[in-house]
């Protein structure tokens, strides 16, 4: 049966988590964890939104805010349930059972720490550019040319700061769980079956991935900033922040756009986030692979995919993972798909 030409998106989306992979379909997430024993841990849970079934979630701008706070409450959760498997004294709590009843107690505090987070981003990515490029008025007289080195130097940091962690050896690691956790979404929406041989070639960069959208608020905050007119110091600060939604909400759209659409404007405003995407994952090896494989497994049913989006059956002779049978079920059964990732297999 030839494959059909609908959108390959899948809607399914992740985050590393310390030694493992989040991933979320709808409203079902899952996370597995290489257990210190090297048993997989798979924790199965819903998520309840902040605002649930408000119909401002459902507005274009509005709901990138949302979605953004939920991403990071739910990140924070898998995160600390990661870490329960490693915490040397778990204080009576046994590793890698965390609280997920969701009380108002727990909500708050999610929510407390993810502003806080917020925050503190917004200090270190927004407000402290801006006092950097004051040092430069006496130089630069022109208001559009400091607006646009306020951008530069944001930029800047941000690079030096993903940079910077990646010397740490367990940012490292998470940097390559990152990368299976792009391999896995990358694999499935090119239509391969969820074989470690398959994840391993495919690429650890991702229009939708964290980092994109970061560099696009990035980008957006220049052009936004670029019309603040105001003499005030204060007043230029406190605009910052106040624009800071509208900003999450204009990036929102536009990683969204990114992960639907493949025209070559699209592809043109991806280039920058998918470059900066080389520092911020890795190439996993094939342990971690399976980690991100048994995430995804337990919430999307990538066969029923694959049959849908691509018009045909995976049965277990595609599931081979030795090598060319599992390549791609839509070719030949002695062909093998060119390696997209162009650097699967080098050293990390």
């Amino acid at each position: 049966m030839a494959r059909k030409k609908s959108s390959r998106y899948s809607g399914i989306g992740g985050q590393a988590v310390l030694e493992g992979v989040m991933m979320k379909n709808k409203e079902r997430y899952a996370i597995a964890v290489r257990k210190p024993n090297g048993e997989i841990d798979v924790e199965l849970e819903n998520y309840q939104e902040l605002v649930h079934g408000n119909k401002l979630k459902k507005l274009p701008l509005i709901r990138g805010v949302f979605n953004f706070l939920d991403s990071m409450i739910l990140g924070m959760k898998a995160l600390n349930h990661s870490a329960s498997f490693y915490e040397e004294e778990s204080g009576g709590k046994e590793p890698g059972k965390t609280s997920n009843g969701g009380g108002s107690g727990e909500k708050l505090m999610s929510l407390l720490v993810a502003l806080f987070s917020v925050a503190l981003a917004v200090g270190i990515f927004i407000v402290l550019p801006y006092f950097i490029s004051l040092f430069f008025e006496r130089y630069i007289r022109n208001a559009s040319l400091l607006a646009i080195l306020e951008g530069c130097i944001r930029i800047v940091i941000f690079l030096l700061y993903a940079w910077g962690i990646s010397a740490m050896k367990d940012i490292r690691r998470l940097y390559q769980y990152h990368g299976a956790e792009h391999k896995c979404i990358n694999c499935i929406e090119k239509g391969r079956p969820l074989t470690v041989h398959n994840v391993m070639r495919s690429s650890r960069q991702h229009r939708r991935c964290g980092t994109s959208f970061i560099f696009f608020v990035l980008l957006v905050s220049v052009i936004l900033f670029f019309f603040i007119r105001v003499d005030n110091v204060v007043e230029k600060v406190v605009l910052r922040i106040l624009l800071m939604p509208v900003v999450a909400g204009i990036s929102y759209e536009l990683i969204r756009l990114a992960g639907r659409s493949d025209n070559i404007v699209v592809r043109l405003l991806s280039a920058p986030g998918m470059c900066i995407q080389r520092l911020t994952t890795r190439e996993p090896d094939e342990q971690m692979v399976e980690v991100a494989i048994a995430a995804v497994e337990a919430v999307f049913d990538w066969k029923t995919y694959l049959h849908n989006v691509f018009g045909y059956e995976v049965d277990e002779t595609w599931m081979d993972d030795s090598g060319r049978k599992s390549a791609d079920p839509g070719l030949a059964s002695d062909a093998v798909l060119p390696d997209d990732s162009g650097e699967a297999g080098q050293p990390s």
